[in-house]
């Protein structure tokens, strides 16, 4: 069975590289990492396949912008004939420290909008979500924090943790979700 791998964010240029925009971070490096991977439209997103150690995904980015992601990650389960326990939404986490790691085979949305509308538009919330911490805002407003870019000195960590998220989607892909949580839900990832 093919697995999904979707990236949560907001399209277009004016949020490259911001906070919230970590899960498109991720799905990109996994791409990258392939060969020949193109992305196109297709399910309101940009959309693509590749191979993680010859197991077969697709990656998307909904284009829906973050809080109405349900609707194009509902289009392509549908289309793969997929079922929840073959995906995984990569999003950005405001309760995490700055590039810990969290990977749970369900839950709760955690007050993160995208994934609230996946679930609402799936009809339950049995499926896996790798969240990652992009910082604490403090007094600053959540909203305008998570389209906020990353300081400079917070680079490094957000780039160490990119690395680990692509590793973690590799052993999901390949092991499975307990494989996944065993290896970078302990304190060696924060």
């Amino acid at each position: 069975m093919v697995k999904l791998v979707v990236g949560l964010g907001n399209p277009g240029s004016k949020y490259e590289r911001t906070r919230h925009n970590i899960g498109f971070e991720v799905v990109d490096r996994i791409a990258a990492g392939g060969s020949g991977v193109t992305f196109g439209r297709k399910h309101e997103g940009m959309f693509a396949e590749t191979e993680i150690n010859h197991h077969r995904i697709w990656l998307l980015k909904p284009e829906t912008f973050m809080n109405l992601s349900g609707r194009s990650v509902a289009r392509a389960l549908k289309f793969l004939e997929g079922d929840l326990a073959n995906l995984l939404v990569v999003c950005d986490d405001l309760n995490l420290p700055l590039g810990k790691l969290r990977i749970r085979k369900s839950g709760s949305d955690g007050g993160q909008k995208g994934l609230r509308d996946i679930t609402a538009h799936l009809g339950g919330d049995q499926y896996a979500r790798l969240r990652i911490g992009v910082g604490d805002p403090g007094e600053r407003d959540a909203a305008d924090f998570v389209l906020s870019r990353f300081r400079p000195a917070e680079l490094p960590v957000i780039e160490d943790a990119l690395i680990l998220a692509t590793q973690a989607v590799a052993v999901w892909v390949t092991q499975g979700i307990d494989a996944a949580m065993n290896r970078f839900n302990g304190p060696a990832t924060g």
